[in-house]
């Protein structure tokens, strides 16, 4: 006997399914992290001869009126270690999601039996007569990622980390220098929140995976100089690379100067 039922009888207990897919789990792969600790490759006379050459610039103003001549003197120099995350990742969803599919019919059908089920369609004035199917669609989604990313989790400039031979004893660089490691969970977590999203219509799950194939913290060393103009008590800081000796640059910084520049010019066009 055919079972009889129509599209109004037909019922699909929406918040049960959400409950369930929101308690499975997803299926983690993740490798063990290897920490790489750069060489210092520049002596710090080198940084110090350096700085001095531009320590004058950095008393400015918007990059283009240097101060007169006065004692600029160098207070401190402090050597740190940049940490960044390099970090190969792959999610992996194969799920199902509700769906409904209208079909119109032809207004002089009274009764539509399809998968030994009965649906009534429904009339509309001035419309074609139609059915309401209710079923499932199963779809798969797969993300592959490679990140550089600095220690709060943002897209690092690759411009900022060259390439160095690395510490033979990368722990004992970390105890010896007070290194402040990552946690050791913040790297794998920055990139979930980047590939890990289920669908909002999402009803079930078949298979979730979150795999994590390369996983390292590159620790690069710098130099930090500040330095003070004897005759305003102004501090300025200035960063350079232990690789490389090139100036570390601020982009936040040269974005305000350069907007900074720009305000003026067009406050002395509009006069």
């Amino acid at each position: 006997m055919m079972n009889e039922a129509t599209t109004e009888q037909t019922f699909t207990n929406y918040a049960m399914i959400a409950h369930e897919h929101v308690l499975s789990v997803c299926k983690d792969k993740i490798v063990p992290r290897k920490t790489v600790v750069y060489e210092t490759l520049v002596d710090p006379t080198v940084i110090k001869v350096t700085g001095e050459r531009l320590k004058r610039r950095l008393f400015t103003k918007f990059g283009i009126l240097r101060p007169k001549p006065v004692p600029i003197e160098l207070v401190s120099m402090k050597k740190y270690y940049e940490p960044y995350i390099v970090i190969s990742a792959r999610y992996f969803l194969d799920y199902y999601r509700m769906c409904d599919y209208t079909v119109s019919i032809d207004n002089d059908v009274r009764e539509v039996i399809l998968l030994n089920q009965k649906f009534y369609p429904q009339k509309y004035q001035n419309s074609t007569a139609s059915i309401k199917l209710e079923g499932e669609e199963r779809l798969v989604v797969e993300k592959k990622a490679f990140f550089m990313l600095a220690k709060n989790g943002q897209e690092a400039n690759l411009e900022t980390l060259p390439s160095a031979p690395s510490e033979k004893n990368p722990e004992e660089t970390i105890a010896k220098h007070g290194i402040m490691e990552i946690d050791s969970e913040a790297d794998v977590d920055f990139v979930r929140k980047r590939l890990v999203h289920r669908p909002e219509n999402l009803s079930r799950i078949v298979d979730e995976v979150f795999e994590i194939g390369e996983r390292v913290v590159i620790y690069a060393p710098r130099f930090k100089l500040t330095y003070v103009n004897a005759y305003t008590c102004q501090e300025k800081s200035i960063e350079f690379d232990g690789v490389t000796s090139k100036r570390i640059r601020d982009e936040n910084h040269r974005s305000r100067v350069v907007r900074a520049i720009k305000s003026a010019l067009n406050a002395v066009i509009k006069k």
